[in-house]
């Protein structure tokens, strides 16, 4: 990732270039500063609101030592994407700046503490225009509201808090069954669910007008649903213990585990299931710490073997096979005329520092890099692979974890996991779980591979969902039968 080094001495020299401009200041009511860190500005043709959703045109500064009330300015020296601020098309956008002190949250225009400007609606006319944003309020901190089924946990951790050096915390939203208060005696088995990238458990916070309904059975097996966030500052930790975002794992398996079970009536049954980072997370989880679940339904992983890592062999050393990404610019104009960017080599993560898809799979792969964020496995301006780096990648590449740890392994884990993914997904990531898939069979590992039409959102299909039910039954009713200590 690129950093602009900027000073103030700098930044008012910057008046004098001949581009659009906006000059940024925050207030000692929004942060009593000074502030050192990354400044972005967003705009947006649409977006009423542009800093709640990451899209571009972006700009972002680094500044050192602001105090409240000094303005920086953006103009053709910052960081951009998908180009310069005097090269955007002229019209109406709507803008916001947004100061990122990285104190908590994934998307940095919500994360908690961080101030930002009101949205104006500004019409660039000229490229020697200044607009003047003063961020006079912070993002406040997100409030679960609990209801009488979904129960909010958070589960302090001092694994992590030690990492981060400063208080950190599991969090969860649990969703009771119909029968939690009605059976005091019983005991449930947990399903775990963990959503993708971008989802988070305050999804099943409810206002207090409304109560959120009871935990579904699995088929017919009443449980007690838990829906963990895989939201950190960097991206998606899938709950693997790593470099960047620190010991998420072990943190999940003996503290936050524990937690759970002291707080609820758990029996000991548990299960997982997931989609897309969510998957990976899922098989992650239950290859590296098999003992503790009885099953696993892992619904189109996160690239699984790194052979095919989306479109890219790592192991070939070949530069990254680029994708059209999925963002849109408000509307969709064409790439070339407005967008082409001679000399200029910025990505969309390059403005965005943190929090986006790229940096979330080397802040969970890669080792550490400078300034708290991960070293890149590819370099944004080129593409080309870094070999170093991914030494470090390997470890995180389940075909071959499973391949070179079965023995110890598969008493414990065959018959446990089970992947389903669509043909067309996506993001290719049918490509990794079918290589995944030849290395098991070699094995005469127990581990079924379920292959549906659609791509990476359509094959969630209601027959896609029972299947997976049926395994997560089947797997469940297995384990009961050697617990019979656990039956109601």
């Amino acid at each position: 990732m690129r950093y602009a080094a900027i000073s103030l001495l700098l930044v008012l020299t910057l008046f004098t270039a001949k581009a659009q401009q906006f000059s940024v200041t925050y207030t000692p009511a929004a942060y009593a500063g000074p502030f050192t860190g990354n400044v972005i500005l967003y705009l947006s043709l649409k977006n009423e609101e542009p800093k709640n959703q990451a899209g571009w045109p972006c700009y972002r500064l680094a500044v050192r030592n602001v105090k409240p009330g000094e303005a920086i300015v953006f103009s053709d020296e910052a960081i951009s994407f998908p180009t310069l601020l005097s090269r955007i098309p002229r019209g109406e956008y709507y803008v916001q700046a947004v100061w990122d002190l990285n104190q908590e949250g994934r998307v940095i225009g919500l994360s908690t503490g961080n101030p930002y400007s009101q949205a104006q609606k500004v019409s660039l006319l000229s490229k020697t225009e200044t607009f003047t944003l003063v961020c006079d309020r912070a993002v406040a901190a997100p409030v679960f509201v609990n209801t009488k089924f979904c129960r909010e946990l958070k589960a302090p951790s001092k694994l992590l808090s030690r990492f981060h050096r400063k208080p950190t915390s599991l969090n969860a939203a649990v969703i009771l069954p119909a029968d939690y208060y009605t059976r005091p005696k019983r005991r449930y088995p947990v399903l775990f669910t963990v959503a993708g990238y971008g989802s988070t458990y305050q999804h099943y916070s409810r206002s207090v007008s409304t109560d959120t309904l009871p935990a579904n059975p699995i088929d017919t097996i009443t449980c007690i649903r838990v829906y963990l966030d895989g939201d950190c500052s960097l991206g998606h930790s899938v709950y693997a213990n790593s470099a960047n975002n620190g010991p998420v794992g072990d943190a999940f398996t003996t503290e936050f585990l524990p937690l759970l079970d002291r707080t609820y009536r758990t029996n000991g049954g548990r299960l997982l299931r997931g989609h897309s980072s969510g998957g990976y997370t899922v098989a992650h989880l239950i290859t590296h710490y098999p003992k503790l679940f009885a099953g696993a339904n892992a619904s189109s992983p996160d690239p699984v073997d790194f052979r095919s890592f989306i479109r890219t062999n790592l192991y070939a050393g070949q530069n990254r096979v680029e994708m059209v990404d999925s963002l849109t610019y408000g509307e969709r104009i064409p790439t070339a005329s407005i967008f082409d960017r001679p000399n200029i080599a910025h990505h969309l993560e390059d403005v965005l520092y943190r929090g986006e898809q790229d940096v979330s799979f080397d802040a969970v792969f890669g080792p550490r890099g400078p300034r708290g964020l991960p070293q890149p496995l590819f370099n944004s301006a080129t593409g080309a692979l870094a070999p170093k780096v991914l030494a470090h990648w390997k470890r995180y590449d389940l075909t071959q974890y499973v391949v070179q740890h079965w023995a110890q392994l598969r008493p414990d884990l065959d018959g446990k996991l089970r992947m389903a993914v669509g043909n067309e997904d996506t993001y290719f990531l049918n490509e990794p779980v079918k290589l995944m898939d030849q290395e098991m069979k070699k094995l005469g590992a127990d581990m079924p591979f379920a292959y549906y039409p659609g791509d990476h959102f359509s094959v969630v299909t209601p027959d896609y969902r029972k299947a997976e039910a049926m395994w997560l039954r089947k797997t469940y009713l297995r384990w009961l039968a050697q617990h019979p200590e656990a039956k109601i």
